[in-house]
């Protein structure tokens, strides 16, 4: 499948169950990377809008570039009174934003399906000199029992997990992305669910089996199992270390 493509079909658990960005990581962007009030910076592969969301008040002037259509249209809608966001149908490989117009690219939960050679040309171009990119992750854990569990049955139960995973990327291809040095820091982040804010968690991520299937069907079961195992006053966390590698291109 067309990765620009996989996630138009969980555009409404995308919007409502993933995880938002932890107050320290955009202050870290603004202290360290620039990203300051008068700052142009472009969201590549900005999808529902979670994190553009949170980078336009702090910005002058912001492109959200994001080549799937449902999912830039849910991300339009919420930010539609937002006049310094300007949106564009781009790819992460062909943005259309001007040359050597920006101060910061930011990327969140999206660099692992980029061309990454490409993307690195791209940011080249339209990158200010002395401007820099951010690739950022919410990282979810496995640090208690439920977790353990879910990360489990996603291996058992999904058919491409391992393969679009974002933690198939390793010290390498940051080092070949980057040049030069780079920083890696880390913002821990939390979401608590219900057993339907779990299932729709589970439903926003483009590897979960399709509903309705047998994989699906197991799935479920374990979870909602481990859910009434170890759940909590009727809730589960989501632990995440929100990952920020961030360096000149």
């Amino acid at each position: 499948m067309d990765s620009t493509q996989r996630f138009s079909a969980r555009v409404e658990a995308y919007v409502k169950y993933r995880p938002g960005y932890p107050a320290a990581m955009l202050d870290y962007l603004a202290t360290d990377l620039a990203m300051g009030p008068n700052a142009s910076v472009a969201d590549i592969g900005a999808g529902t809008g979670i994190l553009t969301a949170l980078l336009a008040p702090r910005v002058k002037t912001l492109w959200a570039v994001e080549p799937n259509p449902d999912m830039r249209g849910a991300a339009e809608r919420l930010l539609a009174g937002a006049g310094n966001v300007h949106w564009l149908g781009g790819s992460a490989e062909a943005t259309g934003i001007a040359t050597g117009t920006l101060d910061l690219v930011t990327v969140a939960q999206a660099f692992h399906w980029f061309d990454r050679a490409a993307f690195k040309q791209e940011c080249r171009r339209v990158l200010k000199p002395g401007g820099s990119v951010a690739l950022i992750w919410n990282d979810r854990q496995t640090d208690t029992d439920f977790l353990k569990a879910y990360e489990a049955g996603l291996r058992a139960y999904s058919g491409d997990y391992e393969e679009v995973n974002h933690r198939n990327l390793d010290d390498a291809d940051f080092a070949a992305f980057f040049e030069g040095a780079y920083r890696l820091e880390r913002f821990p982040n939390r979401q608590l669910f219900d057993l339907a804010g779990v299932m729709g968690r589970l439903n926003s991520s483009s590897y979960a089996p399709a509903i309705g299937t047998p994989a699906y069907e197991q799935l479920a079961a374990l979870i909602q199992r481990e859910f009434e195992r170890w759940a909590q006053d009727g809730q589960i966390a989501f632990n995440y270390q929100t990952l920020v590698y961030s360096g000149r291109v």
